[in-house]
């Protein structure tokens, strides 16, 4: 949502003066390629292999180690621009073995693209015994996070973290990190289990799904709501009856139906299931979107404010899953995705009923996923930074720019960042994701 200062600063004559510009990140379109070509391959570990022939499938062309240079149509050498280097590390078990990130790493580094993809992939450290095991392992998280501050041109690099025979949770999150969607998704780890899921239509990888969205009548719940509908689900698009108009607006987009609904009434819940079910058969996915603000320092935050904070972003979520998870709700194998936010990883200031509610969702997210794993139900969050919304534009000018820049895509993200993650999440694909906070927010330099 550009603004004057941001007009400016990419105006023609600020180009020319040297300001520096960020870079227009390369998003999710299902006209085009999984990502650029060529992509590098290295490492040794159990996944790399199998990669290579998914890659390959995908009309993605594969390299096993990299060319020193390639040969321009003059005739002049210019080394090898990479659209993706995966390196799987699976195997390690020395710190030793963390060398083949210099002397692979630094080479591919120098060879990315613009907005090129990083994906390492390591064994989950918690799946293992040995101390030095553990302990080179775990180094991969540090050393990926510091590779993803470092990359500029709106490249990315990300961990994905496996135990034995998740092969097919390991493509999951691969191919969601190498794609568009995953354009302000940087410096994450995602923990991969062993459970098996696929997508039987992977143009529409979301289709015969009904999904339930709450907040949907603007920004970016309406975005949620958008994104499910092209990839195939049909949506239950929810919201206050405050918001009808543009809740019916959304829902008419997007061939869904509208739910005029107070998430925090006692009957939310059992009013979404009996929508979604009478309506439309089923309630396979349901993302809990819904939230508001209401911002004060702690020393002056009233009962109102802080009450109302936890009422919309915890309790109902708490509430409504009663029903939802009950009798005639969800069946087996559902998704559960929440909204969290960075200010309920680090904090934020005049924030502390937010950052509390947050925080008290991701602690649902810990807690649920673990009851509901012998049903095959998933429940994931999204921890969005700086995305650019109606919200964010009503922030002191100040404030507001130093929230744009300070993380490692030096931008903010947009609505369809977080759209793209949370639809991820909701795919019969990503069964083996649960659990799992995922922060889209370009790598912010605010919180872990």
């Amino acid at each position: 949502m550009p603004d004057l200062f941001s007009t400016i600063i990419g105006s023609p004559v600020a180009r020319r003066v040297g300001v520096p510009q960020p870079t227009r990140l390369r998003r999710f379109d299902p006209e085009l390629p999984l990502c650029d070509s060529p992509v590098l391959v290295a490492g040794n570990g159990h996944y790399a292999a199998s990669l290579v022939d998914w890659l390959d499938s995908h009309g993605i062309t594969t390299l096993r180690e990299l060319p020193s240079a390639a040969t321009a149509s003059d005739g002049s050498a210019e080394p090898a621009r990479l659209g993706g280097f995966v390196l799987d590390l699976s195997e390690a078990r020395d710190p030793g073995d963390l060398d083949v990130l210099r002397v692979i790493g630094a080479p591919a580094l120098k060879s990315l693209a613009r907005n090129a993809r990083v994906v390492v992939i390591g064994t989950d450290p918690t799946t293992l015994s040995e101390v030095a095991h553990v302990a080179t392992q775990r180094a991969l998280e540090g050393a990926v996070r510091s590779i993803a501050k470092e990359l500029r041109r709106g490249a990315t690099a990300n961990l994905v973290l496996a135990q034995e025979s998740s092969s097919e949770g390991v493509r999951s999150a691969v191919e969601f990190l190498l794609s568009g969607r995953s354009a302000y998704v940087d410096g994450q780890v995602i923990r991969v289990n062993d459970r098996t899921g696929s997508n039987p239509d992977s143009a529409r990888p979301l289709a015969r799904k009904v999904a339930v969205v709450t907040g949907a009548a603007r920004g970016i719940g309406a975005e949620i709501a958008r994104v499910m509908a092209r990839d195939g689900a049909t949506v239950v698009a929810v919201d206050v009856p405050a918001a009808g108009d543009a809740l019916a607006a959304v829902a008419n987009e997007i061939r869904g139906t509208a739910l005029q609904v107070d998430v925090t009434a006692a009957d939310a819940g059992s009013r979404i299931v009996e929508h979604a079910v009478t309506r439309h058969g089923a309630i396979d996915i349901v993302v809990h979107n819904a939230g508001i603000t209401r911002d004060k320092l702690l020393a002056n935050m009233d009962e109102s404010r802080w009450g109302s904070v936890m009422a919309v972003n915890l309790r109902s979520i708490l509430q409504m899953n009663e029903a939802i998870l009950g009798a005639g709700g969800m069946p087996d194998g559902g998704r559960i995705v929440c909204v969290a936010s960075i200010a309920g990883i680090a904090g934020n200031r005049g924030q502390t009923n937010y950052g509390a509610s947050k925080a008290g969702v991701i602690g649902i997210v810990d807690a649920l996923s673990a009851q509901l794993a012998s049903r095959g139900i998933t429940v994931n969050a999204v921890a969005p930074g700086f995305i650019e919304t109606e919200m964010t534009a009503r922030v002191p000018f100040a404030t507001r720019e130093i929230g744009r820049r300070m993380n490692s895509l030096q931008q903010g993200g947009t609505p369809i960042d977080v759209a793209e993650t949370i639809a991820w999440l909701a795919q019969p694909g990503s069964a083996a994701v649960t659990g799992q906070v995922v922060r889209v927010c370009g790598q912010s330099l605010l919180g872990a």
